[in-house]
């Protein structure tokens, strides 16, 4: 057999060498360092170290802000508008929350006022409708709840207009109604009870009183006699 000839691969390479060995870092010594790291700072974009930490929404706002400050006016105000109706006191309250400048904030405020966007009367008849009929509220309570919402007192007045007197009593007898249903107790106690329930709905005392006897008259000769017994006088429940 013959010999390997000088110079035969290896399987390296015909002039392979040894790779070198990795030399040691040394101590305290960090090849990369030059890179830098993620978080190191935070520029005034608020990127850090590259990567985006201010919330979409508001850099969209801030950057928007600098080139119209009325679109993002606007646009937060149909953004709120798209959950519920709301009034002129809160769409306000929002572009302040955004800082949104007062001048910017009027103006755009009044447009919509102007194209009916805007519509505190309607928002405030909509809201003594829905209130009403789904929760059982009478005026007081209404007229509280539309108040807090920045409706001026003449709107919130002549929403209230619509729901009359007669109305407010069969409602509160309905609700007396259910209520005596689901309360236990002795009958002086149930019967303050459900009184207190209706003034808490804004029910003045001389109309819950009158609603709890009615129903509690209504559903036997029994009831109808204590009805009778119970004093409305002993009801510290002032009239509105």
């Amino acid at each position: 057999m013959a010999g390997r000839r000088r110079g035969a691969r290896t399987g390296r390479g015909w002039d392979a060498k040894p790779p070198a060995p990795a030399r040691s870092a040394r101590p305290g010594h960090d090849p990369d360092a030059h890179l830098g790291q993620p978080g190191d700072e935070i520029d005034r974009h608020g990127r850090d170290g590259g990567r985006d930490t201010e919330p979409r929404s508001r850099r969209a706002e801030r950057e928007q802000a600098a080139k119209d400050p009325y679109e993002l006016a606007r646009e937060i105000c149909l953004r709120q508008l798209a959950v519920r109706p709301r009034t002129r006191a809160e769409l306000a309250a929002a572009l302040a929350k955004r800082d949104v400048a007062a001048d910017v904030a009027e103006t755009v405020l009044d447009r919509y006022d102007e194209v009916g966007i805007i519509d505190d009367a309607a928002f405030a008849r909509a809201w003594v409708s829905s209130r009403h009929h789904g929760r059982g509220l009478a005026s007081r309570a209404l007229s509280q709840e539309l108040r807090r919402k920045g409706v001026d007192q003449e709107v919130v007045t002549e929403a209230l207009a619509e729901l009359d007197d007669e109305t407010q009593e069969q409602t509160a007898y309905e609700l007396a109604v259910r209520k005596l249903r689901t309360t236990r107790g002795e009958p002086d106690a149930v019967f303050r009870r459900v009184v207190g329930a209706l003034a808490r709905k804004g029910y003045p005392g001389g109309v819950a009183v009158r609603a709890v006897k009615a129903a509690l008259a209504a559903r036997s000769a029994e009831d109808a006699e204590l009805a009778e017994l119970i004093d409305p006088d002993t009801f510290d429940l002032p009239d509105q």
